[in-house]
């Protein structure tokens, strides 16, 4: 890395007096064995290992790389240790305040130490996605010739952020949210260890429980909330944090919600239930006890989409592409955004009218299916396209309904054992009463009695 006097200077402090640095970065990983969670880009002679050196250079050497993640997940560590760790020139921007000018030093910086001392550089480049297309592209020379080796972090997209001649001369390394057993180790780690609070407090199991949900998988979020707590617990001459600690340090109130436990179903059947009993206010007080309990917005999201065909079906058939909708934006944009996005569908569902027609029209057919009512295929519906099904009667007599004025054709299409059999019974709510209608139609012209 090449720091001005200003970054020189701090980081002469920091050495002098550790405690000076938040405690997310005294945490920080020294090497990527250290590294907690994303074990999938950790493995022998992965793209990662081969930066830091662990082997061969040369013609098969390591490739430029785009780290995609949500906050916390460890992008800047991983560059921190590859930094660390390697015996090449390490050189950090970031897209916010650097620009062409900036990236085309670096790059004349770079060719000067390959050609002169034979010295690779590693420029390590965050938030890339802010770069606009013009930025992104000086760097396309020096990845394609390896004048540098390319670390770029982003937490947006980089199929939409980042330009696909970029992106085709890269390795895009997807890293996963942190698991609540990642960060609790991370957690355990920073109160024990030298570096971080040597043992001047404890925390209890329910505060520790507490803090993951408030870290939702971001372990910045959990070590700048566990140093402010600690900080509080100290301040009081506690030197275990209290639940109340944190509540205060954090401004987070601690949810009674355990997402391995029954309150996870509970709320989660609550949630369903005030949607189908059309109480929108409750569905989003469930809804926020969720969110706010750090569950998985991907669960929810899955939730409503069941719920959307269950209790509403054809009464609003909007509903369901809604769901779908919510539960793809869920994927793509994640907490705290995902927030509006399950609000938007709970609200569409709970006010939408309701109807189980579709859910208990399947539950009948497949009974009578469990019964062993099913029976052979009539022979006129048949699959007729191969040769010799004609001898065997197979297609033979089918009307094609689209050949008749009013698109129906009067014959059978059950097998004879389920003959007359009628499964759904529409409601006249909300748009299923059109339906409804078409059901009385159609049952009549295909020759059946009504019921």
């Amino acid at each position: 890395m090449e720091p001005d006097l200003f970054t020189a200077a701090a980081e002469e402090r920091q050495e002098k007096d550790p405690a000076a640095s938040p405690l997310a970065v005294r945490m920080r990983p020294r090497t990527l064995d250290e590294v907690v969670g994303q074990q999938h880009l950790l493995k022998p002679g992965s793209p990662l290992r081969r930066l830091v050196g662990e082997s061969g250079g040369g013609p098969a050497g390591p490739s430029s790389v785009i780290l995609w993640g949500p906050p916390g997940t460890g992008k800047t560590t991983l560059a921190y240790v590859v930094s660390k760790a390697t015996n090449k020139r390490f050189v950090e921007l970031s897209a916010i305040t650097a620009g062409v000018k900036e990236v085309r030093a670096v790059i004349d910086g770079a060719r000067r130490a390959t050609g002169g001392f034979g010295k690779e550089t590693v420029l390590f480049l965050d938030e890339i996605h802010r770069f606009s297309k013009a930025q992104q592209d000086s760097l396309l020379p020096a990845v394609e010739n390896r004048w540098v080796t390319l670390i770029a972090a982003t937490t947006e997209n980089p199929y939409f952020s980042v330009i696909s001649p970029l992106l085709s001369r890269s390795l895009l390394l997807t890293l996963e949210p942190l698991t609540d057993d990642d960060v609790r180790g991370l957690l355990r780690r920073a109160l024990a260890d030298e570096r971080g609070l040597k043992g001047a407090v404890t925390l209890p199991e329910d505060t520790e429980a507490h803090l993951l949900r408030i870290a939702g998988g971001d372990a910045r979020r959990a070590l700048t909330a566990l140093e402010a707590a600690a900080g509080a617990a100290l301040d009081k001459g506690e030197r275990e944090i209290g639940l109340t600690t944190l509540e205060e340090t954090v401004d987070r109130a601690a949810v009674k919600y355990d997402r391995d436990g029954d309150q996870h179903y509970d709320v989660a059947s609550a949630l369903i239930k005030s949607i189908r009993g059309s109480d929108v206010d409750a569905a989003l007080h469930y809804l926020a006890r969720m969110i706010e309990a750090g569950e998985d917005p991907r669960f929810i999201a899955r939730r409503l989409m069941i719920s959307a065909s269950e209790d509403i079906g054809l009464a609003d058939p909007n509903a369901l592409p809604i769901a779908v909708a919510a539960a793809q934006a869920v994927a793509m944009i994640g907490f705290p955004e995902a927030a509006l996005t399950l609000s938007h569908a709970t609200i569409a569902l709970a006010l939408a009218p309701k109807s189980n027609a579709a859910t208990t029209a399947i539950g009948a057919a497949m009974e009578d299916v469990r019964k062993g009512l099913a029976g052979p295929v009539p022979p006129h519906l048949r699959d007729g396209h191969y040769k010799g099904a004609a001898k065997l009667g197979h297609a033979q007599g089918y009307v094609y309904p689209h050949d008749l004025p009013e698109g129906i054709a009067t014959q059978q299409y059950a097998p004879d054992a389920l003959k007359g059999r009628e499964y759904y019974t529409p409601t006249r709510h909300g748009a299923e009463a059109r339906y409804a209608d078409a059901v009385e139609w159609t049952r009549k012209h295909l020759g059946r009695k009504q019921s």
